[in-house]
């Protein structure tokens, strides 16, 4: 059995990591710059953040591949060179763990960025052969689990479970953002995802990003009554973001309150928790901190 699935056949509470992209910028990254393009010209800098989730208490790293499939990165200077990307950005996350055996390296894979048919231009074919072109490199780079997330549509969902399962059989997250409050942009419900996935045969149905700590809530108990029993992934964000004087954006929940929603979500039936937007590395202390005291 994998790590991931012999953990939470355990009931064993698994803590992710936090933001990627607020992190980075905080740490420099320039607006317009994709946080994969650090893969080749900044790995130390991606390192440094993914060793301070590990110090925080992460149990899982996501790899810095969200954006990294071939539709994606069609503007990027590294466009030629997916393969590479991918499979440097798994050693950059597995370096950051050390030889901790109970650290946990996750393939990301984001949305494509374009709408699928019939509401925008993107097949089903093409889905299917840009996310496995990308799955076979984060497998072939040694991760332990695939997290498919922030997805809004249900078809591209599918595309990008189905790509992932034909090339590794490695245990596969599926993750929603629900930015309309308990409902994705594409009118995806939590009932409607979880059913689906796990018949499908997810190791996890999630959530991520989104609005509130409290729509959050209420997405994870949709899951447990859709799903009694199955595995549930909840990363929130640090609340919804204000911008600043600088034009920055700012989130207002605090280390402690994510600490807490945390230990809300558990009780809910959530299994892995972690933080998306705005969570830096004090919040996803806090949050360790809560579950594993």
């Amino acid at each position: 059995m994998y790590k991931f699935s012999e953990l939470i056949a355990q009931n064993t509470i698994l803590v992710s990591d936090g933001a990627t992209g607020t992190n980075l910028q905080k740490m420099g990254l320039k607006a317009g710059v994709a946080p994969e393009d650090l893969v080749i010209d900044n790995p130390e800098l991606l390192g440094k953040l993914a060793a301070s989730f590990v110090s925080a208490g992460s149990n899982i790293i996501l790899t810095c591949t969200f954006g990294g499939t071939r539709l994606r990165m069609k503007d990027s200077k590294y466009q030629d060179q997916i393969v590479e990307v991918n499979k440097r950005a798994v050693s950059i996350a597995r370096n950051a763990a050390g030889d901790n055996p109970n650290i946990l390296i996750g393939g990301s894979i984001g949305p494509t960025g374009q709408i699928m048919k019939p509401f925008g231009p993107l097949t089903q074919e093409e889905a299917f052969t840009t996310f496995a072109e990308q799955a076979k490199a984060l497998a072939e780079g040694g991760v332990d689990l695939f997290v498919i997330e922030t997805m809004f549509a249900i078809e591209e969902a599918e595309a990008a479970f189905d790509a992932v399962r034909s090339v590794s059989d490695l245990p596969i997250v599926v993750s929603f953002s629900y930015d309309r409050g308990v409902r994705t942009m594409m009118g995806v419900k939590p009932a409607q995802a979880a059913k689906l996935f796990k018949e499908k045969g997810a190791a996890a149905i999630g959530a991520n990003c989104g609005t509130t700590l409290e729509n959050m809530e209420k997405i994870i108990k949709e899951y447990a009554a859709a799903v009694p029993g199955f595995p549930i992934w909840a990363k929130p964000n640090a609340g919804l973001p204000r911008t600043d004087e600088n034009g920055q954006a700012v989130y207002d929940v605090t280390p402690l309150q994510m600490g807490a929603a945390a230990l809300a979500n558990i009780n809910s039936g959530a299994k892995i928790v972690g933080g998306c937007c705005g969570n830096s590395p004090e919040h996803i202390a806090a949050i360790a901190s809560a579950v594993k005291n």
